[in-house]
């Protein structure tokens, strides 16, 4: 039964990585590919489920190490993008970025609404903005 539920969240989490491609593939400046990937990303962690054994169950193994550090990837080539053209900070790597991001946006789970997450995702890019 366990090998079964893995298979079945090794295909959601597969699901997720495609929507944030997608996102990312959207016409725009690459701070704009971010934002959308970023609200992408905390929109998932919004509507998923905490707090359940099922939960716990899923959220641990090999798969969900190698998804983080692809998902990690990926953010991290956006930001890099981003720095290249002055849109986001370049004083501070991009994988510690995508980090920041990451955790950042987890809080989205927790959020009371779907309307909070776009506060959540405003405060987050504007702690990526260039140092004045």
């Amino acid at each position: 039964m366990e090998a079964i539920l893995v298979a079945w969240h090794q295909r959601q989490i597969a699901r997720h990585l495609a929507q944030l491609a997608e996102a990312a593939a959207q016409v725009g400046t690459a701070g704009e590919r971010l934002r959308a990937v970023l609200d992408a990303y905390a929109l998932v962690i919004h509507g998923m489920p905490r707090g359940t054994e099922l939960a716990a169950l899923l959220h641990r193994g090999e798969h969900i190490d190698a998804a983080q550090q692809e998902l990690r990837g990926f953010v991290a080539d956006l930001l890099a993008e981003a720095a290249k053209v002055g849109q986001v900070r370049d004083d501070i790597t991009p994988r510690e970025l995508a980090a920041y991001c990451l955790h950042a946006l987890t809080a989205a789970g927790s959020l009371p609404s779907e309307d909070a997450v776009p506060r959540l995702i405003t405060l987050t890019m504007a702690g990526l903005r260039p140092p004045c």
